[in-house]
This record gives structure tokens, sequence and C-alpha cells, in this order.
């Protein structure tokens, strides 16, 4: 029996330490839960569950495999991952919003074959048949499919009739939207099998739609009537300037050439002069002065007197043949011979 110490207020300590015994108790709890809590949580990662009409994508180090058997299934933990996708027939409608059935107007407004208006609504209905190919061929397969069903919509909308379209020709555009929108899916390869496409409705478009429609049409013909007239001002302009720069171009050609000529006149004339120069220096030189004289005074007629009582009448022969009208080359070049001739007797 222990002893109370009343003065120190202290129990005698007697027999073996408690405390580190009570310590390997709670260090033993506390290593078996961490390891409950791994097996738990490696238990949990290790296993998956498949249930009906679901297929999931089991990814080890990046190479996707498809699992469609339902059931429980085991991987390894941190390695490999699995995504899960859903197979059932699912829908997204064309023209309207399935919240409160709005009407979308860039969706269900087209033109028919006869340039009418009219308001169609359809529903796509789709599954996923390769998973693969749904999660890694693209990232948002479904807004492809959704694209291309409406690109093929608004083709085979515009090849029939509006009243066709309204009333007798519905299983027939349904059925070539259908075919149409399968190829191009298997083109894309995007996993997706498309199931069906239907009609919801079709009508044709509120008054204040077909007011906004003309007005775009209307736009759009003002714009290519416009680039119609620039062209054909274009195509009417550009031969005028193609030809007035022929014209100046050879215009500026026959410049050039008779630019040529009278160089080559002008050429042939001082060859001309230089020979007869050269034979009889002081004639030529005088016969130069009495042409310059002619030139300076064109309407004046000059008289030459040699003192021998023999007058002389200008316009004189040029060196280049021409000679006035009525006038003989031959008889005026003697006569200046012999003026010159007297001059200069006179003048010695």
């Amino acid at each position: 029996m222990r002893q109370f110490n009343f003065t120190s207020g202290k129990v005698p300590f007697s027999g073996t330490p408690i405390m580190p015994k009570m310590g390997k108790h709670v260090k033993r709890i506390v290593i078996g839960a961490a390891a409950v809590v791994v097996i738990v949580v490696f238990a949990s990662d290790a296993t998956y569950q498949i249930q009906e009409q679901e297929q999931a994508v089991l990814t080890t180090f990046g190479v996707p495999k498809a699992i469609s058997e339902t059931g429980l299934h085991f991987k390894i933990p941190f390695i490999q991952q699995v995504q899960k996708v859903n197979t059932t027939i699912q829908g997204f409608p064309i023209g309207y919003t399935l919240d409160n059935n709005a009407t979308v107007e860039n969706e269900g407004i087209m033109i028919t074959a006869d340039y009418n208006f009219i308001d169609v609504d359809f529903f796509v209905e789709y599954r996923i048949a390769e998973p693969v190919k749904y999660l890694y061929t693209s990232n948002q397969p479904e807004e492809i499919l959704k694209s291309i069903a409406q690109s093929c919509i608004r083709t085979v909308i515009a090849s029939y009739n509006v009243d066709d379209v309204l009333t007798t020709g519905k299983s027939e555009i349904q059925s070539r939207i259908r075919e149409m929108i399968l190829k191009q899916t298997e083109e894309q390869d995007l996993g997706i099998q498309l199931v069906n496409i239907t009609i919801q409705d079709s009508e044709p478009p509120t008054q204040e739609v077909m007011k906004a429609f003309k007005a775009v049409e209307t736009a759009k013909q003002g714009k290519e009537t416009a680039l119609n007239n620039a062209n054909k001002y274009r195509n009417e302009k550009l031969p005028e300037a193609e030809a007035e720069a022929d014209q100046i171009i050879q215009d500026a050609e026959a410049q050039k050439q008779v630019r040529i000529n009278e160089a080559e006149a002008e050429v042939a004339r001082f060859n001309a002069m230089y020979e007869e120069y050269s034979k009889n220096p002081e004639i030529t030189k005088k016969r130069m002065f009495y042409e310059t004289m002619e030139n300076v005074l064109p309407v004046m007629k000059l008289v030459i007197d040699s003192g021998d009582g023999i007058q002389k009448i200008l316009p004189l022969d040029s060196f280049d043949g021409t000679g006035s009208a009525g006038s003989n080359p031959k008889s005026q070049e003697n006569e200046v011979a012999g003026s010159d001739t007297t001059t200069s007797d006179n003048a010695q």
C-alpha cells in the first residue's frame, strides 16, 4: 500500500514505471491506424466498378485501353488511370433549347430551294461507340457532331421546296440528312455513332425574322452589285488605259524617229555644205551669209549689186537642192558665182 507524504504532497514511487508502457502502446495504435489508412487508400484506388450502359478507358503510362465488361475491376494504384464514359443514347436539339423550348434563330432558320425562309427544329440522337476515340481523337466531339449535323441539314433543306419541308417530304429529308451525317462522322472517326435525327417542328418564321433575313439578303445583293459594278468599271477602263499607254509609247517612238531623221538630215546637210566649202570657201561663206539673211528677213527681198550693173535678187537655192518657186537653180548659182567673182575683183 502506497503512503501519501503530506509534507511534499507526492506519492512515494515504488515498483516499475508506468509511462513507458503507455507510450509504446500509443505508438502501436498510431502505426496500426496509418497502416489501415494506407490499405484503405490503396484498396480504393486499386479497384473500379463498371455499371450497365457504361464503359471505361484504362490508361497505363499514356497507353489507353477500352474496358467494356461490367463489374469490379482491379488496377495498379497511381500508375493506371480510369476514365468512364456513358454509352447510353444521348441527344441535343438544333433550332431550339431543351430548357424552355426557345427558338435559336441562327440554327433553325433556313432557305429552301424556292428561296423561301423556313424555321425547322431537329433533334439528334447519338451514342459513344468507341470510348478511346471519343476521348482522344478530339477535344469536343459533340460540338463537331453538331456542326456536321447543321451543315448537312442546311444542304438538304436547300434542295427542297418549302411545301415539301412543311408537309410530305419530311421522311425523305430525314433519311438524306442521316446518310450524310453518317458518312461524315465515319470520315472524322470521332468514336460517336449517330442513332437517329428527326424533324421536331417546321413552320414559316415570324415577320420580324423575315424582315431581318430580307435585310441581310438585300445587303448581300447590294454588296454583290457594287462588286459587279466595280469589276465592270475596271474591265472598261483598264483596256482604255492600256490603249492610251500604248499610244503614248508609239507617239514617243515616232517622235524619237523624227528626231533621229532630223539629226541625220542635219548631218547630211552639214557634210554637203562642208564639201562645197572645201571646193570654194569664199563663195560658200557668202552664200551661207545670204541664206542666213533670207531666214532672218523672210518677207524682204535682198538685192545684191556687184558693181557691174547686174543686180541679183534673193532667195537663192540652198545646198540641199530646194529653191524658190519659179527660179532656175543653175542660172542663180551661175549668177551668184559671177557676182562673187566680180565683187572679189572690185575688192582687189
